[in-house]
């Protein structure tokens, strides 16, 4: 089961407006707490954002690459407590992608937005966008946004002949791997 969700699983970023259901979001959250993180500390934090105007905003959050957020009835925003684990954007990172992958088999669409490292315009950063926006204190900061809802757009899986083994190596680096 897992193999054919991440065999399926591709980036959306048009939905329809249909709400996603309390329970598939609790689905959603309970799948990010359970995600690995190194040593346990779990340095992680999720804002789930569903009012329209305020995902209106978020898609602001950064000049390209986060408009389609507006469109979303779902928005997770992640972030983490650096001073919780030096691996916290690794550990934020996991949790993103175990709700892109929970959001498969719960037949929902995602995207991730990322916001660390981005800028809202020439003079703030969009993690400072994203901070003033959700009161989100200081001492936390912002991986990314997964963008959630129904998919409103189709895109077939990509072709098994079209992954770049080329870029996978048999116990020593350049030495190539052979596929089945």
């Amino acid at each position: 089961m897992f193999l054919s969700i991440v065999q399926k699983r591709r980036s959306i970023r048009r939905f329809t407006e249909r709400r996603v259901e309390p329970k598939k979001i609790d689905t959603l959250i309970e799948v990010a707490l359970r995600s690995p993180s190194s040593r346990g500390f779990n340095p992680w934090q999720f804002i789930v954002v569903t009012e329209k105007d305020l995902l209106e905003r978020l898609s602001r959050a950064k000049e390209h690459g986060s408009s389609f957020l507006g469109h979303a009835p779902l928005g997770i925003v992640i972030c983490a407590d650096p001073s919780k684990s030096d691996v916290w954007i690794e550990d934020a990172s996991i949790a993103s992608i175990f709700i892109h992958l929970a959001a498969e088999s719960l037949g929902l669409g995602s995207c991730w937005i990322q916001i660390r490292e981005r800028m809202y315009d020439k003079t703030k950063t969009s993690q400072a966008y994203v901070r003033e926006l959700l009161n989100i204190p200081e001492n936390l900061h912002v991986e990314s946004i997964v963008a959630l809802g129904y998919p409103d757009e189709t895109k077939p899986p990509h072709e098994k002949g079209e992954l770049q083994y080329e870029k996978v190596y048999d116990n020593y680096h350049g030495k190539p791997f052979h596929t089945p």
